[in-house]
This record gives structure tokens, C-alpha cells and sequence, in this order.
């Protein structure tokens, strides 16, 4: 398989506005690390540029790649896609801010010597890339191997057999490879971006549809969820939207962006506003749709800062029992200056986290209401490759004022690349003694992870995890995995298709 590079090294990446592709960076330096070390965004909110410890942990895990490869006999590319460079990543990652993960040291050299606990995985936090825009474009080699992937399916399934293959199919198919061949996710949600014209969505609620149309015909199961976008700060324009994605694609969660300003005056809009955001949850009502989401926290670039605070969560989900708010990125602000020192400070004195503590005073405030939930895609993945002690003690927060069985799991990918490095940071991941001595956090126990990284999604969607489990007999994702693993084939791109600071590229 390709590495998406092609002979001549690739150009210097180009910046956007400050922000450049993490894949074209990578290409450039010919750098494709199983664990991303610097924040990637998929443009809702500004990337800050690598930490100086980031900048260590690449320089140890480069420096511990090519040892072993050598030791191996292989090259450092092909030992970092092994499970051992993914062992080598969290080892690096605890040399230089702690031990934060469970790595043994026969990891690094055998595959077989990491952790066989199984996983239903539920991410409820995803993107399918649309081909037609903000789209890298793999080389001719990197497309010939998905044909060779989309063959393996013809060979099963006799709808596959005759189809002409298009590019758009091929990069649904890049998706499939990266969420479910690539890592352990069982079942995702594919979510969007409001906007207000077809022209400039990033992927419109039609093309999410066509793939969870796509994959589950080809799986026999439900393996991909659709989110439908709402916007009702447009007004009937908006809730005839929401009526329409319910009855012609049948959508099954909303997607919406408080603090995106698409409304006539330019501002956002608040859910529990009895002019616009009531209107949207009593029409989700009427349609039988029980679960909204909503992008809080991490504001975007252009959007409303103080639309995107969670407060709005809180009246909202009292006033409306019978529907789920799911809380995107848990209402996290980011990683700004004042949390940053906090956790460098081993939350010593400040111990708050911006708009996370807030919804989680309130939930302990509120101990009977059972319809809100913590939603941790990018919050987590930002947090954990740049201050892990940050991402402990917001998971601690989080199911300390909410229980394990209200925090969803989400990775932001493909934006972020497959999500097996998040699954392997989440499964590796222990609470640091200091704070379950501080704040009375409980350990992060196999138990709490099985329900965070997927049961709790499957109670919430309505998908029966048994099924999942085992093959299904006829599942053309189980089948293509068998498949795809005794291939040889089996080789992570690594890529991670989202955006980075733009900082001194040439060293």
C-alpha cells in the first residue's frame, strides 16, 4: 500500500490562513506517527501550535522508532504502523509527561504482548470527508488499493459485483478502512456542519446519508448512524430543513451549532431561547427524534464565543425530559491560557476547567436529570497528546458529577485519522494518583471504560451491542477485516486529514 507519497518528495505544504493540512506537513517531513503529536482540528476551532513537550515526545518516539526498526530489520515507517510503534508512542508520551498510560516494556517488540481486553466501540463523533471539497487527494497508487479493497467486497457481496466505481465511492470506502478496518469502532455516527447553501457544506446531511446507506447495506448491519443539521435561528426555513432531513433521509439525531451565526442578524442562538431553540426541540419531538446534539465549547474561528458556553444545556433539559442533549467536546472552552497553567500547576490552586466544571456544578445541583450527556471528541484527543493530567481530570470531573453511564465516546475523526490511537489512549489511560488523592476520583476501571467507549452510545442510539460483538455471519465490514488482516495488506496510513498551526516546517 501507498503512504500517499509519491516519488519526487511533495512540495512544501501551503497555509491557509495560518493553518496548513496535518497530512501535507506530514508527507513533507515524511512524518506519520501512529499518535498524533500536535492538535488538529477539523476547522470548528483554531489549532494551537506544538508545545515544546509535544515537540520532545516526537523528537523520543522518531529517536525509538528507528532503533528497534533497526533491531527488527525493518524500515521506522513500517515499525511505527505496527502495534509496537503504537506501544512506543505512549511510552514516549510517559517519559516526558509521566505515567499517565499502561505500557509494558514487551510491547515494544512483540505484538502479542499488549492488553487482549475486547471493546464494543460506539464513536459517536465522526466525518466522512467529501470528495468534492477540503479533501486531500491520495496518489494513483493509494486509490488502487482501495480498488483492491472495494474487489475483496465484490467477491461477497453481489451488489458490489457490477457497480461501476466511482471516486466518491472510493473515498467512502477510505472512511470505512479508516473507522472500522483500521481500529476497533463497531458502530459510528457520521455528523455535519450546518451552512447556509449546499455549495459550502463541508459534507451535507445528503452525502452522510448515502454513506450510512452505503456501509450498512454492504455490513447487513447498523453500522453507521446519521446526523441530520439544525438551524433554527433560521426560522421556518430552518424547522422546514429539520422536517424535511426527517421525512425524505430520515435522519436519526440533530447536529446543531449554537454558536454559529447563521441567523439574519449575524449572531448565534441558544437552545433554551423559547423563540428559536424551543420551536426546533418541540418539532424534534413531533418527529420522534430523542437525540440533540450540539457543538458547545472549542468556538470556531467566525463563531458566537459566547453562544457556544453550555449554559443553555442546563434549562433546556429540564424543560424537555423526553429528548437527550448531547453535550459535543463536553462543553470544553480549550486549551487557552488560564487551563493551561492550571494543569502545568498540577491543578495546585486553580482547579476549575473552564465550561466543563460549570455543567458539572450544575448536573451535581440537578442529581435527578438523566438526559444530559459529556461528549469527549477532540476535547479528549487535544487534551491527552498535550496535558494528560488535563484529560484525567476532566474524565474524573465528568464522571464524578455525571456517572460513567452519561459520558460518550468521540474521536473527531477522520479528521484526526483513524481512531485507534484515541481508543488506545482511552483503554491506556490511568488516573493519576495525585488526583484520585485530590478530588476523590475513582480508578478508570475496565467496567467504566467498556461504557464509556460504547454502551453507553448503544443505549442512547438504540443499537444492541450483542450484535456487534461477534461476526455476523454475511457482515461484509467483519469479513473485509479478515479479510484485510490476512492480506498482508494491513498498513495504517496514519494520516491525519485536519488542520495544524502552520509553524517552521523545514527542520
Amino acid at each position: 500500500m501507498s503512504d500517499r507519497k509519491s516519488a519526487p518528495p511533495p512540495p512544501a505544504p501551503v497555509a491557509r490562513g495560518g493553518w496548513i493540512r496535518k497530512c501535507d506537513e506530514d508527507d513533507h517531513r515524511d512524518l506519520h506517527l501512529p499518535v498524533p503529536t500536535r492538535v488538529v482540528s477539523n476547522e470548528e476551532y483554531a489549532p494551537p501550535p506544538q508545545t515544546l513537550a509535544q515537540r520532545r515526545v516526537e523528537a523520543l518516539l522518531l529517536e525509538t522508532a528507528e532503533r528497534h526498526a533497526r533491531r527488527l530489520g525493518i524500515g521506522r515507517r513500517e515499525f511505527l504502523r505496527t502495534s509496537c510503534g503504537m506501544a512506543a508512542a505512549f511510552a514516549a508520551m510517559n517519559t516526558v509527561f509521566g505515567r499517565f498510560f499502561r505500557v509494558e516494556a514487551a510491547e515494544l517488540w512483540e505484538a502479542s504482548a499488549g492488553d487482549p481486553t475486547k471493546y464494543f466501540v460506539f464513536d459517536v463523533q465522526t466525518h466522512h470527508v467529501d470528495p468534492r471539497r477540503n479533501a486531500p487527494t491520495p496518489d494513483q497508487k493509494f486509490l488502487d488499493y482501495l480498488v483492491k479493497v472495494r474487489e475483496y467486497g465484490g467477491k461477497w457481496n453481489p451488489k458490489l459485483a457490477n457497480r461501476k466505481i466511482a471516486l466518491d465511492e472510493l473515498y467512502r470506502l477510505n472512511y470505512v478502512k479508516e473507522v472500522f478496518l483500521d481500529s476497533e469502532t463497531a458502530v459510528a455516527v457520521v455528523s455535519g456542519l450546518p451552512q447556509m447553501t449546499p455549495a459550502t457544506y463541508i459534507v451535507t446531511p445528503e452525502e452522510i446519508v448515502k454513506t450510512r446507506r452505503a456501509v450498512n447495506e454492504l455490513s447487513g448491519s447498523r453500522r453507521v448512524v446519521a446526523h441530520g443539521t439544525m438551524s433554527p435561528e433560521l426560522g421556518r426555513r430552518g424547522l422546514d430543513a429539520m422536517r424535511a432531513q426527517a421525512e425524505t433521509l430520515k435522519i436519526e439525531a440533530w447536529k446543531g451549532y449554537p454558536g454559529q451565526p447563521l441567523g439574519p442578524k449575524g449572531e448565534g442562538w441558544w437552545l433554551d431561547d423559547e423563540k428559536i431553540g424551543y420551536p426546533a426541540l418541540e418539532l424534534s419531538r413531533q418527529l420522534k427524534i430523542q437525540n440533540v446534539a450540539a457543538h458547545k465549547g472549542l468556538p470556531a474561528p467566525g463563531f458566537s464565543a459566547e453562544h457556544c458556553h453550555p449554559k443553555d444545556v442546563m434549562k433546556a433539559a429540564l424543560d424537555f425530559p423526553d429528548l437527550n442533549f448531547l453535550v459535543y467536546h463536553a462543553g470544553f472552552r480549550g486549551l487557552d491560557e488560564d487551563v493551561v497553567k492550571a494543569a502545568e500547576n498540577g491543578f495546585a490552586k486553580a482547579t476549575a476547567v473552564p465550561w466543563v466544571t460549570e455543567l458539572c456544578d450544575w448536573r451535581r445541583a440537578h442529581p435527578r436529570v438523566a438526559n444530559v450527556y459529556m461528549e469527549l471528541g477532540a476535547t479528549f484527543g487535544m487534551t491527552v497528546i498535550s496535558y494528560p493530567l488535563l484529560a484525567a481530570h476532566m474524565l474524573g470531573m465528568m464522571i464524578a458529577a455525571f456517572g460513567d453511564d452519561h459520558v460518550l465516546w468521540g474521536t473527531d475523526s477522520i479528521w484526526w485519522g483513524s481512531p485507534q490511537w484515541q481508543i488506545e489512549a482511552f483503554k491506556r489511560l490511568e488516573m493519576p494518583e495525585p488526583l484520585a488523592k485530590k478530588f476523590g476520583y475513582a480508578p478508570l476501571t475496565v467496567e467504566t471504560k467498556r461504557r464509556i467507549l460504547g454502551l453507553n452510545a448503544a443505549r442512547v442510539y438504540g443499537v444492541d451491542p450483542s450484535s456487534r460483538v461477534g461476526p455476523i455471519p454475511g457482515d461484509y465490514v467483519d469479513r473485509l477485516r479478515k479479510e484485510y488482516a490476512e492480506s498482508g495488506m494491513v498498513a495504517p496510513s496514519h494520516t491525519q486529514y485536519g488542520w495544524v498551526k502552520a509553524q517552521q516546517l523545514l527542520r
